[in-house]
């Protein structure tokens, strides 16, 4: 027989990736398991303009997938870790905290161009003042611009010229297939939890708590 888990997470190619990557390690442990997708668009996907510089551990990018999870529309929601709010919504609670991949941030070129060869106030692209802080520790010369969108988005600014440089976490890139990008791994410290996932489930549910406790890291 198989179970059928109904899964809500946001719509871009990314947030996909991830839901793939956590039915793949579920999946080993039960393997008759289904994941229902319900790709929703969050605040954060629909609002282009606001910075991300001010926002701290809002629900910005969770708001709408957590009201869906507490609306009992579905059975878990998958989140980047690092996006989840602080504290979680009432009724809700983290199932499972993956492992995740590579948490480092990379400064993305386009092909042919390095850290070295770039020109003395070469636009940048990032949304964090910590990875802007980053990249001035390599080069203080530089200018830096807001960035907002998807990584496709981010990567097609980059591409069609309008900046040259943009800052990514590897781990998204690893997710996406972009390793094959020129790009500078950056030094310091990165946001906790980049690079993994979270299982929300609601604060009841203990059946869905013992079924991802096994990718649970925190264990």
């Amino acid at each position: 027989y198989f179970m059928k888990i109904t899964v809500a997470a946001r719509q871009s190619p990314l947030s996909q990736a991830q839901l793939v990557e956590i039915f793949n390690e579920i999946k080993s442990y039960h393997p008759n398991l289904e994941f229902v997708p319900h790709l929703i668009a969050t605040k954060g996907d629909r609002d282009r303009k606001t910075s991300l510089r001010t926002l701290d551990k809002t629900d910005f990018f969770t708001k709408e997938i957590d009201e869906f999870l507490l609306n009992r529309k579905c059975q878990i929601a998958i989140h980047s870790a690092k996006d989840l709010p602080d504290p979680l919504p009432k009724g809700l609670r983290l199932i499972a905290l993956t492992k995740g991949v590579d948490p480092s941030d990379v400064l993305v070129f386009r092909e042919g161009n390095s850290l070295e060869s770039l020109r003395s106030g070469a636009k940048i692209a990032t949304s964090s003042v910590r990875r802007e802080e980053a990249v001035k520790k390599l080069r203080g010369d530089l200018l830096f611009v807001d960035i907002r969108g998807t990584i496709e988005e981010r990567l097609e600014k980059l591409f069609s010229g309008a900046v040259d440089g943009v800052v990514i976490a590897e781990a998204a890139l690893i997710r996406l297939n972009l390793t094959h990008l020129t790009r500078h791994l950056l030094p310091g410290e990165t946001t906790p939890l980049q690079g993994q996932l979270a299982v929300v489930a609601r604060q009841d549910d203990e059946e869905m708590f013992s079924l991802f406790h096994c990718v649970d890291t925190r264990a």
